[in-house]
């Protein structure tokens, strides 16, 4: 299964649609997810989350359980301080994943 996060913007073919990081979440949580193209910013940020917190669960779960394997990931937001912490936390992931 392919995700495209994003509050404007609708989802390529072939990817599913979501708006909240928590949706995502609960789908990594099944395993069932190859890859993610996520947006920084969701609109209410209480209730939507954003990308970076995506990635920051990805991050400590890569931490946590050596067996998880993390989808593909890029990032296609517009938002240039956001993109910077959201490839900061890839770059831990992929550090997190070179230890294993």
């Amino acid at each position: 299964m392919k995700i495209y996060l994003d509050d404007l913007r609708f989802s390529p073919p072939g990817w599913m649609g979501m708006r909240s990081a928590d949706d995502v979440v609960r789908y990594l949580k099944t395993g069932c997810v190859k890859e993610l193209s996520l947006d920084h910013d969701l609109g209410d940020e209480n209730l939507y989350g954003s990308g970076y917190d995506v990635i920051c669960w990805i991050e400590e779960k890569v931490f946590s359980d050596e067996s998880f394997v993390p989808p593909k990931i890029s990032i296609h937001s517009q938002n240039s301080i956001g993109i910077r912490k959201m490839f900061a936390g890839l770059n831990k992931i992929n550090f997190l994943l070179s230890k294993r």
